[in-house]
């Protein structure tokens, strides 16, 4: 089997659709020989932030010197980003192999695994064989019924912040989703971001039940010192990267990952290092301080270029959408963007356009590269229905193009757009990451 072979029977099949529930995932791991029971795990569940808690933990931990998994999904430009080591994606021969082992037993059961439980299953082998000291664990969806889910008790599990999403699946209430997602809580630590209290109740009751200790970030504790990026906005620095400066619990740290909202998802990712150091005794405050700094976490509120300003942001739900108008707000109070601007039809999208409409002089809309994906046609038809000015291009690299002339011909004008925003889905930051990658912008 060979690496695109592995893509393609994990991606381009029947089982690919998601179908919560352990049973095959255990089925399919004993049959591996349960790869999974020699590793040690940061369990991260969540609606929004998990990601990028994820990825401010792993690099905590490598810059502590452990080597260290992270599995996450889904991927943003290829495949292989979803199964790393010490910040290195999987190689292709590696991924070709573990999937073929996979393949092999997943085709002797009845009930055929999904796509998420055998990329799983393949990470797990992956980080087995390359013998890692700890491996940080995204959550696919939900929590107690993922595939991820199989683990035993981990060193750590992690809650961030939730809000209504995967109601087909996952119940129609923030209690339910809590519920949902606190399925990963196994007694040991646990580390809730301080969100809704009808969700963080729910998280409380569980811990209670189970014998777990809960530490909530305690989110008043935390205080901007400076910020770049109001500076980069109004044109007074240029260079990249930037940093927001702040301080938790009186001690100070600094992180590249822009908006207020990803100040809370250190605030969890700090708690977290903190417990994880009783366990991993090389996790020390400095450690802490270096890893955040230099946590990179691309598509998620990411500056690709400052001439014109371009910002990529792959947002996909109205909380979301909430945390990319507040950080634009904080930062540049009544400065307006033009939105390059991709959704899923499957999403509230109708909402998102409400909680960022303020903020926008006109849409570009495009189709992001998903067989859900709204067509840019009618994304755009809407906008227009609604009175906004939105125009649509059947291809990406056309939609750029007109998003850098439209940039050009209003510049000079009274309230013209302050920069670029690429926003509404995953799907569509990678596909603009990579063809800004191609024009030697990153």
């Amino acid at each position: 089997m060979t690496e695109k072979e592995a893509i393609n029977y994990i991606e381009n099949h029947s089982w690919s659709k998601t179908r919560l529930g352990l049973e095959r995932s255990r089925q399919l791991l004993d049959m591996l020989g349960n790869p999974q029971d020699s590793l040690r795990f940061v369990h991260v569940a969540g609606s929004n932030g998990k990601g990028s808690t994820c990825a401010m933990l792993a690099e905590i931990l490598i810059k502590a010197g452990y080597r260290t998994g992270f599995y996450s999904s889904p991927y943003l430009q290829v495949f292989n980003e979803r199964i790393r080591i010490n910040g290195q994606n999987i190689p292709g021969d590696a991924l070709a192999r573990m999937v073929s082992r996979v393949a092999e037993a997943a085709e002797q059961m009845e009930d055929h695994p999904s796509q998420f439980e055998l990329i799983t299953a393949a990470g797990f082998l992956y980080f087995a064989e390359e013998k890692c000291d700890v491996v940080v664990l995204e959550v696919g969806m939900g929590g107690e019924f993922d595939a991820t889910n199989v683990i035993e008790r981990p060193e750590a599990a992690v809650i961030t912040n939730i809000g209504l999403e995967h109601t087909e699946y996952l119940g129609g209430t923030l209690t339910e989703i809590a519920r949902a997602k606190g399925g990963i809580i196994k007694g040991g630590d646990v580390v809730c971001y301080d969100g809704d209290p009808e969700a963080i109740n729910e998280i409380k009751r569980i811990c209670r039940e189970r014998g777990a200790r809960l530490t909530v970030a305690d989110f008043s504790r935390l205080h901007t010192v400076s910020d770049d990026l109001p500076r980069l906005l109004s044109g007074e620095i240029k260079s990249l990267p930037i940093y927001r400066r702040f301080l938790y619990k009186d001690e100070e740290y600094k992180i590249r990952l822009l908006g207020k909202h990803q100040l809370f998802n250190a605030a969890v990712a700090i708690e977290t290092a903190r417990l994880l150091s009783g366990a991993f005794p090389r996790v020390t405050p400095e450690t802490i301080k270096a890893g955040l700094a230099g946590t990179v976490w691309p598509g998620r509120f990411e500056i690709l270029d400052t001439d014109p300003l371009f910002i990529l942001d792959g947002g996909h739900n109205p909380q979301c959408a909430s945390a990319l108008s507040e950080a634009l707000a904080d930062a540049a109070p009544g400065a307006k963007f033009l939105f390059l601007l991709g959704v899923l039809a499957d999403k509230d999208y109708g909402k998102i356009i409400d909680i960022i409409q303020d903020r926008a002089t006109g849409f570009v809309c495009l189709t992001p590269d998903n067989e859900r994906a709204l067509k840019g046609t009618e994304l755009a038809a809407y906008l227009n229905g609604r009175g906004l000015k939105a125009a649509a291009c059947g291809s990406l690299s056309k939609g750029i193009d007109l998003a850098f002339d439209i940039m050009r011909k209003e510049s000079d004008k009274t309230g013209a757009p302050a920069g670029i925003i690429a926003f509404g889905s995953l799907y569509l930051a990678g596909i603009v990451r990579t063809e800004m990658q191609r024009r030697g912008k990153i």
